[in-house]
C-alpha cells in the first residue's frame, strides 16, 4: 500500500480495485480521490492522463446506467467512485484477444467503503444503484465522443454477458435500453 491507495487486481485483466485511505481526525476526514504520481503506473503506460471528470446523481434505487464504452482512438480508462449511497459497479471485457474476453466483474462501491474501480480501455462500464440518491464521480482519460460509442454500448440485460445484477432493474434510460445485444459472432474491440 502506498500512502493514499491500496491497489488490487480483480478477475478481469487490467481492471483494478482501489481502496482509498482517508486521514481521519475529530473534524472528519481528508480523502485523496486521485493522484497522478501514485496512479501513473495504471494510466501512463497507455499514454493517457485524466482529461474529464463527470458527476451523476441517480435518484431511484435499482436504476442501471450503461453499459458504455468508446472505440479507439477515443478508448478510455475510467476511475469510478460512489460518493453518496451505494452502487454495484460493473466492467465487461470487450477486448479482442483478451484472456478475460466477455467476462464481467462487479464491485460494491459506496460512501462507506472508500473504493474506486478502474475500468480499462476496451471494457464496457455500467452500474446499478443499490440506494436512492446515488452520486457517482467519474475520472476519464478521454473526452466523451458520441461517434466513438461502439454501437451505443452493450445491453445491460444481454444474455451473452449474463450480468447478475443484485436487484431487479427498475429503470433503464431509453438510450441504454436501445444498446444492441451482442451476437455469438462478436469478436471484440481492438484497443
Amino acid at each position: 500500500m502506498n500512502r493514499h491507495f491500496e491497489i488490487s487486481d480483480t478477475p478481469l485483466q487490467g481492471c483494478k480495485l482501489i481502496q482509498r485511505a482517508p486521514i481521519r481526525d475529530a473534524r472528519g476526514f481528508l480523502e485523496r480521490l486521485y493522484d497522478a504520481d501514485e496512479m501513473s503506473a495504471l494510466i501512463a503506460p497507455h499514454q493517457q492522463t485524466v482529461v474529464q471528470i463527470n458527476r451523476t446523481l441517480t435518484v431511484k434505487r435499482g436504476t442501471v446506467r450503461g453499459m458504455h464504452f468508446q472505440q479507439p482512438p477515443h478508448a478510455e480508462i475510467k476511475l469510478v467512485s460512489c460518493l453518496r449511497g451505494e452502487i454495484f459497479d460493473v466492467a465487461v471485457d470487450l477486448r479482442r484477444g483478451s484472456p478475460t474476453f466477455l467476462r464481467w466483474h462487479g464491485e460494491r462501491l459506496g460512501e462507506d467503503n472508500q473504493r474506486t474501480l478502474l475500468i480499462p480501455q476496451g471494457c464496457a462500464h455500467g452500474l446499478q444503484t443499490l440506494t436512492d440518491d446515488c452520486e457517482v464521480l467519474y475520472f476519464h482519460t478521454a473526452a466523451y465522443q458520441p461517434a466513438a460509442e461502439g454501437g451505443g454500448g452493450a445491453h445491460a440485460r444481454d444474455p451473452l454477458l449474463a450480468i447478475r445484477w443484485p436487484e431487479e432493474i427498475t429503470e433503464l434510460s431509453t438510450r441504454d435500453a436501445s444498446h444492441p445485444m451482442l451476437t455469438p459472432e462478436f469478436r471484440g474491440v481492438a484497443v
